[in-house]
């Protein structure tokens, strides 16, 4: 249970690390090149894109089995990002809450909810690819 717990959580810190270094990309070399919203529309698929590798590395490796737990595993992720993100935006970019929190709104151009709903069946996703590829 306890080496469960410590995959999760690795999986959770590998995300949000690739997402930080994929927000920053973003930020730094897509946004001047097609503009902000433009730049988040597209940052939704490339971020999923991410997402789905680091857990195709990270799932197969823990000791989840069965769809419920599996999709608890997204959901914990997915949960762990929107906090992560909206600690993050607090502490580092000095946002308020409010104003992060429109960023989950597909009405102000930012698609980041339906990321974070690809993020929370991407574990079950993983694990039906390894089933269809390895069985």
């Amino acid at each position: 249970m306890l080496q469960t717990s410590l995959n999760i959580l690795s999986l959770c810190i590998a995300l949000a690390a690739v997402e930080t270094l994929h927000g920053v990309f973003r930020a730094a070399v897509l946004v001047p090149r097609v503009g902000k919203k433009t730049a988040l529309k597209l940052g939704v698929f490339s971020g999923s894109a991410l997402g789905f590798l680091v857990c195709l590395y990270f799932v197969p490796r823990m000791d989840v089995t069965g769809p419920l737990a599996l999709l608890g595993v997204g959901l914990f992720a997915a949960l762990f990002m929107v906090t992560f993100d909206l600690v993050l935006a607090r502490v580092l970019l000095r946002r308020s809450f409010a104003r992060s929190l429109a960023g989950l709104n597909p009405k102000t151009g930012n698609f980041l909810v339906f990321g974070l709903l690809f993020l929370a069946v991407c574990p079950l996703l993983v694990s039906a690819l390894e089933t269809i590829v390895f069985d």
